[in-house]
């Protein structure tokens, strides 16, 4: 399906403002996201239920891979970037981040105590600091491009911390639940991100 859009988007955030995250639903649009061929995914609520409980939704999604892909399933692997043994798996066509708050601001913070210690080493001047540098001390998306689009789910007209930095130039389509949600409402949305035309501050 992912063919018959006029553009994809290379990093796709599932982002959850409801209180009650469905692990089942939010897998099922993980696997939607790799058979269409989007190469990174990041999962995000705010009270940080599916970082915390990160190998059930693994467990959820590997199920739902089987389900959903059947014999194809070999053709398309994830990489869970949060997973200790990430490396294990070649060949990945879609990497997998799990976020939560501590990702969003707190990583910011942390990257300009960062460089405020590599100035104080004198190893950094102070003007050093670009857009390019803080991106590179940012640990959160290490190896992941900034989002091209989110999807939000719930009724919270805001991302609740997910990524403040990374979302500048991100569409952001809202949608009212995850919970339930069909393929066809997902790829609409899809259909919806390949129609806009991003101007990039133009």
């Amino acid at each position: 399906d992912g063919k018959a859009l006029r553009k994809l988007p290379v990093h796709v955030g599932l982002v959850v403002t409801e209180e009650e995250p469905s692990y089942a639903d939010m897998a099922s649009l993980v696997v939607w996201c790799m058979a269409v061929g989007i190469s990174y995914v990041s999962v995000y609520d705010h009270n940080g239920i599916f970082k915390r409980n990160n190998s059930r939704l693994m467990d959820e999604i590997l199920k739902q891979q089987q389900e959903l892909l059947g014999l194809d399933c070999s053709k398309y692997t994830m990489e869970f970037a949060n997973q200790e043994k990430a490396d294990q798996v070649l060949n990945c066509q879609s990497t997998l981040k799990v976020l939560s708050p501590e990702d969003g601001k707190a990583d910011i913070i942390k990257a300009a105590q960062n460089f405020c210690q590599l100035v104080a080493q004198q190893q950094r001047t102070y003007t050093d600091l670009d857009v390019n540098e803080l991106d590179n001390l940012l640990s959160s998306t290490n190896g992941f491009p900034d989002p091209d689009l989110v999807l939000k789910f719930g009724p919270v007209d805001s991302t609740l911390g997910f990524l403040p930095w990374h979302i500048r130039l991100t569409e952001i389509i809202s949608l009212p639940s995850h919970q339930n949600i069909s393929y066809e409402d997902f790829f609409s949305a899809l259909h919806r991100y390949a129609a806009c035309e991003q101007r990039w501050g133009k």
